[in-house]
């Protein structure tokens, strides 16, 4: 390959990163857009399983886990993980171009025969996306971030592990066989679909109907719509 078709290719998967970066986008209409960062940080929190999404040798690559979100020193938020060394996702975090977290909260189906008019149905739902990019740990921040971890999430156990008092080479052979990274938080969206769009009347309808379901998320649907409109 000649040297003008090398920079010419070069140049082409550059002009293709940029505008994959201002790509990805969440659709959202003006009335169910979420603004407030510190009710997005709350929901990312309590529902931090997350799907990552990145492209690798130009095809998009996704891998689901816990994601912490994390304020520095500096006061920048930011979200750390690990994913396993034997997932290439990780190669991708080093390219530059534009990682996208996906944070899913309750949503439930809406039926239209709940309204006061002849409507098509629909469905609620909550998410959050946040763009950013990538730096891998290395070994002391990512025993660090994974303790903290594992911390959190060991307080549901009557007797909880700690990380320090597991066998020295069991732990260093599993934190050889993962990948941490901080991702920054460059762009942060918040979907809040609740119904906005329909009057009061159809609202306390919803509520009182999706109540009646009594399923998890139909119930936390309903919760969520009484916290915004009573």
């Amino acid at each position: 390959m000649g040297f003008s078709l090398i920079c010419i290719t070069l140049f082409s998967r550059r002009r293709i990163l940029l505008k994959l970066k201002y790509l990805w986008n969440m659709f959202i209409p003006a009335y169910y857009r979420n603004n407030d960062f510190s009710e997005i940080s709350k929901f990312i929190e309590e529902h931090s399983f997350a799907s990552l999404v990145s492209h690798l040798d130009g095809k998009p690559w996704a891998t689901h886990i816990p994601l912490e979100l994390e304020t520095k020193v500096s006061g920048e938020s930011i979200l750390s993980g690990h994913i396993s060394r034997a997932n290439p996702q990780w190669k991708s975090f080093s390219n530059g171009e534009s990682v996208l977290a996906i944070f899913q909260g309750p949503h439930s189906y809406v039926s239209s025969s709940w309204y006061n008019h002849v409507n098509v149905p629909t469905w609620n739902y909550i998410a959050v996306h946040v763009y950013g990019r990538m730096r891998i740990l290395n070994d002391e921040e990512q025993y660090a971030k994974l303790k903290a971890m594992v911390d959190r999430y060991e307080k549901i156990a009557t007797n909880p592990i700690d990380m320090d008092k597991l066998p020295a080479d069991m732990m260093e052979k599993y934190m050889k066989g993962i990948v941490g990274f901080e991702m920054s938080m460059d762009k942060v969206e918040g979907k809040w679909k609740m119904s906005q769009n329909r009057d009061e009347e159809d609202k306390l309808a919803i509520i009182a109907e999706l109540e009646k379901l009594n399923e998890v998320n139909a119930s936390l649907v309903a919760a969520e719509m009484k916290s915004m409109y009573k």
